[in-house]
């Protein structure tokens, strides 16, 4: 008697999809970069940074991720645009056949409770306690833990550094029993659904998270306004969006000094993530009220 094939050809091949989800700044797109091994998700210091549902690909012999990055659920801002965040957040729990809820070791509060009412009774979910490596007395991990799994009633519970990559193929393991039986839906040098456009405008506006004060990069998106293929070389105009006059002279800088750092470091990245040439003219522009204006919102993708 022979086993069943798979249209991947090998029996028992399991594929799915899994959401990563969690509060603002504990380390979601860190660990999907990680898992997939490539970086896919931009990634700061600031809450927020994540503001679009973003998938990224492991294929390996035995089964496919599709792994979901979800923005940090909001607590702090009710505009427009944080709303929409929190639906793709809670949308995606509900389309994905396993979620991994991401909390940071020791710390667990009222922002993280709010997303465990969140998380699904019908399906898998798997508590990933990041950032294992900053711990200064790593003998209060196991009754943290213990702590944590009367909380909810987890598939599985994996200590991680997603910084480090420490225990990541744990989590990888402790997902894949939960994965359906399925072929693959992507190719296997595939690693995410976005294309290099989206790309383009994240690496930009990671910048500017990574490069401006604390408040200005929450009142800023990007959009691209051109992308065109000139050989081997990437043209690409793009325009930073403010909601402020005064905003729009921080981005810029002295003598335009800050705007040129923003546009070299994310046009460096860009070639790298692209493997080519990139041509990258970065504007600002003002849109008054942007994150609030479901037109807007909607241009920029995200509604």
């Amino acid at each position: 008697m022979t086993a069943d094939l798979d249209n991947s050809g090998s029996p028992g091949h399991r594929c799915g999809y899994v959401a990563i989800v969690g509060r603002p700044n504990v380390g979601k797109s860190t660990l999907l970069n990680k898992l997939i091994g490539q970086k896919v998700s931009i990634t700061s210091r600031k809450s927020q940074t994540t503001r679009h549902r973003i998938n990224g690909i492991l294929t390996d012999a035995e089964s496919q991720f599709i792994f979901v990055d979800t923005p940090g659920f909001q607590t702090l801002h009710t505009n427009r645009l944080n709303s929409e965040m929190n639906r793709v957040v809670t949308q995606s729990m509900r389309d994905v056949d396993a979620v991994i809820f991401v909390i940071e070791a020791m710390h667990f509060d009222d922002r993280d409770k709010k997303v465990i009412r969140l998380l699904p009774a019908d399906r898998p979910v798997i508590l990933a306690v990041n950032k294992i490596d900053r711990m200064a007395d790593k003998s209060q991990l196991l009754p943290f833990l213990e702590k944590m799994a009367k909380e909810f009633a987890f598939a599985a519970i994996v200590p991680v550094s997603a910084e480090q990559g420490t225990q990541v193929p744990a989590l990888i393991g402790a997902v894949r029993p939960y994965l359906p039986h399925n072929p693959p839906l992507f190719g296997e040098d595939e690693i995410t659904d976005r294309d290099e456009r989206f790309i383009a405008a994240e690496l930009i506006r990671e910048k500017l998270f990574r490069l401006l004060g604390e408040e200005i990069p929450y009142s800023t998106s990007v959009v691209i306004d051109q992308f065109t293929m000139e050989g081997e070389l990437r043209k690409i105009h793009a325009s930073i969006i403010v909601d402020k006059a005064n905003q729009k002279a921080i981005v810029i800088g002295k003598g335009g000094e800050k705007l040129k750092l923003i546009a070299m470091t994310a046009r460096k990245d860009m070639e790298e993530s692209f493997g080519g040439k990139v041509y990258l003219n970065v504007w600002v522009k003002v849109k008054s009220g942007w994150a609030d204006d479901a037109q807007v919102l909607k241009s920029l993708g995200y509604e």
